[in-house]
């Protein structure tokens, strides 16, 4: 069984793409390097990244496919689901077969995982784009703080970035140690690891207490309905919510 393996990066996996069409290889899975403990039965091959081919299957996929395929490959791609790899090869595989008609074949096999696995990051994206808070620091620059199931951060910039306008601007994917920076509509991802805590501004505390009052007045008692609150905002979030700090606890919950 042949496993092909590359260094994590988007740039990579798609170098496998290319490998794979010019060798006429036939992976039966595509792996992260280290991702997975390796069998003594499957023959592995380390793919190395290759900017050139990497950048050719990228235009392939616009050009030959559509432009919302490719996106819907790097959103898949930003899953960090452990089928990702082998799911994006089958999808684009199959849309050079049938071009931009591609995501209207449900029923395949290769567009269903792929639009499955694609579907799980826009929804995270789309709370994180509602669930995002921050703090003003000493320096008067803005800072939230995340922690998303998927690797988000690179989707929510570009709406932050826009929205936020000259203001100076972090969010910080604590679990991965991603950080984008932004200002003036422009953004910068990097990777980073928080060394020390950052020093809140000392009129911070006074928002935060009038954004929770102004939560408090605005919730109508008859029409609380906490079913649909988990499910719009899951309780995995709260503790990066201002308004939802010192919240009682559920009805059955202590």
């Amino acid at each position: 069984m042949l496993i092909l393996t590359y260094d994590g990066t988007f740039e990579g996996l798609l170098t496998v793409v290319y490998e794979c069409y010019y060798q006429k290889l036939q992976p039966q899975d595509i792996q992260v390097e280290g991702e997975k403990e390796k069998d003594f039965v499957s023959r592995y091959v380390f793919i190395d990244t290759e900017d050139e081919k990497a950048d050719k299957v990228y235009r392939s996929i616009e050009e030959k496919i559509s432009s919302q395929a490719l996106k819907n490959c790097y959103y898949a791609f930003l899953s960090d689901d452990e089928t990702r790899s082998i799911s994006l090869y089958h999808y684009i595989r199959l849309g050079f077969k049938q071009g931009k008609a591609i995501d209207s074949f449900l029923t395949q096999e290769a567009v269903a995982n792929l639009h499955g696995i694609m579907q799980k990051v826009v929804r995270e994206r789309h709370r994180m784009l509602g669930l995002t808070r921050f703090v003003e620091l000493e320096d008067g620059s803005l800072y939230g703080k995340i922690q998303p199931k998927y690797n988000i951060l690179s989707l929510i910039a570009p709406h932050f970035a826009e929205r936020l306008g000259s203001e100076r601007w972090m969010i910080h994917d604590e679990g991965r140690n991603l950080l984008v920076i932004g200002t003036e509509g422009k953004w910068l991802l990097r990777d980073y690891t928080m060394k020390e805590a950052l020093k809140v501004h000392k009129r911070e505390a006074f928002f935060q207490s009038l954004w929770k009052e102004f939560h408090q007045s605005i919730a109508i008692k008859d029409r609380k309905n906490l079913k649909l609150q988990g499910q719009l905002m899951p309780k995995r979030y709260w503790h990066n919510l201002t308004e939802m700090q010192g919240s009682p606890p559920r009805d059955g919950e202590k």
